[in-house]
């Protein structure tokens, strides 16, 4: 009888599938097949796979839930790759009979379980394995909480690497996301909104991180010799695409230490208006705040509409009277300004001296050297390498580059800074190791100066 049943559900599924075949003729124009497009051909390829997605994931939510609740603890069980009914019963003896019954009944039309007539048992299918394989990666990186939504396809990518079958498919879609992690970026530093800011900038380590795993795996697709040309590209944007985002560093600095300098104190209370802000966040009801704080307002009934009049008519003529008079403020002290010869100026000053000296003036193709990086940070005191450490992102920066001042000067130095991902110690007391990189003198479009302020 139950034979039977699945050559009926058999025969069902053929015909539905020449019906499917049909409609599915009925979404291109008059004149093309599904034949004629070559990005459906793959598609039509995995339809055994995607009918075993479409059999736990058609209908309800709950549905959907109880057929993967059903599918994970029979495939849970590794020790036997057969289950009797009388065992099924005893691990989810928690259902009720009948909503169990019907959760197999599906799994088994839909090729995910399998019935053996000749043992009396169930079996888990290959392709219910591949799919809840899938699945169990996305659980488990949704249990990470990847905020930059990059792990998934990252470790995809590896696994694919690893086994030697990474698909272009799957690095344009790593690619495509971090071109939006970058636009996402700039939109927040744009926003100039501090809250923003600090919410992009946390998401923006946490993709960092994962750039710096898959760097090493973007390093061996690029040097394999079986992978082609579009695979070869893909790799390169990828590349491309990651050194953009580890570059925003220095442009979130930089806003941040923007609004920093605009923030407004409230008098010595040590209060700012950001803090007065995550308050207001915290609160759920900013009504509530009124309460018993505000009245009625007062009506001032002691002034008459006519005093008024006159008020405002002798304050606009007192006014116009000065200005024909011509009369000139009183004069006031000019405000003391802060020495600007401060010791980070200094420092600046004497650096830029240093790097200018590195481009060289009788540029040449064959005499030009590269300077390493611990000769233009060493020697010098831990922090003063730091800070000249950090205004190394500006070298090149073309948005720095057309301002006016010492680090628009260095921007524009005919300089290229380039760096490689591994570390070498020094023989400096203050500083034990330092990244393995260098300067490259350019030709310089013009001689610079620096300037002097």
């Amino acid at each position: 009888m139950q034979n039977l049943d699945e050559l009926s559900v058999a025969r069902i599924e053929d015909d539905l599938s020449d019906l499917n075949d049909l409609s599915l003729k009925s979404y291109f124009k008059s004149g093309l097949s599904p034949d004629d497009i070559s990005a459906l051909a793959p598609l039509r390829r995995a339809q055994p796979m995607l009918h075993a997605f479409t059999a736990l994931f058609h209908g309800g939510m709950n549905g959907v839930l109880m057929r993967l609740l059903v599918l994970r603890e029979l495939a849970a069980d590794v020790e036997s790759p057969a289950l009797s009914r009388a065992d099924i019963n005893a691990k989810l003896g928690y259902l009720e009979p009948d909503a169990l019954e019907t959760v197999l009944t599906r799994l088994r039309s839909t090729a995910l379980l399998v019935w053996d007539p000749s043992q009396s048992v169930y079996r888990i299918t290959p392709t219910a394995r591949n799919v809840l394989a899938a699945l169990e990666s996305l659980l488990q990186i949704e249990q990470h909480d990847d905020t930059s939504e990059m792990s998934y396809m990252l470790t995809q990518v590896a696994g694919a690497q690893a086994v030697g079958g990474v698909s272009v498919e799957q690095l344009h879609h790593l690619l495509g996301r971090l071109i939006e992690l970058t636009e996402e970026f700039s939109d927040a530093i744009a926003s100039g909104s501090e809250f923003q800011l600090r919410s992009a900038q946390q998401k923006w380590h946490i993709a960092c991180d994962w750039v710096e795993k898959g760097s090493q795996i973007i390093h061996a697709i690029t040097n394999d010799s079986r992978a082609d040309s579009a695979t070869h590209r893909a790799a390169q944007a990828i590349g491309r695409a990651q050194s953009a985002l580890l570059n925003m560093q220095g442009m979130f600095s930089r806003a941040l230490n923007q609004i920093e300098r605009q923030r407004v104190h409230l008098g010595q209370s040590g209060l700012s208006t950001t803090d007065i802000k995550m308050w207001l966040l915290q609160r759920e009801d900013l009504a509530s705040l009124a309460d018993g704080a505000l009245s009625h307002p007062v009506t001032p009934h002691f002034i008459t509409p006519s005093e008024m009049i006159d008020v405002a008519e002798s304050e606009l003529l007192a006014h116009r009277n000065v200005q024909l008079l011509g009369q000139l403020p009183n004069g006031e002290d000019a405000p003391s300004v802060a020495n600007d010869q401060s010791e980070a100026l200094l420092e600046l000053d004497h650096w830029l001296s240093m790097l200018s000296q590195i481009d060289g003036k009788n540029w040449d193709t064959e005499t030009k050297k590269s300077q390493p990086l611990h000769e233009i940070l060493l020697p010098a005191s831990f922090a003063i390498a730091s800070y000249r450490a950090s205004l190394l992102a500006l070298i090149g920066d073309a948005n720095e580059a057309s301002l006016q001042g010492q680090t628009a000067f260095l921007a524009r130095l005919p300089l290229e800074f380039t760096s490689k991902d591994k570390m070498q110690k020094v023989n400096d007391p203050h500083v034990a190791a330092i990244s393995v990189a260098s300067l490259h003198p350019l030709k310089p479009k013009a001689d610079p100066t620096p300037p002097h302020e």
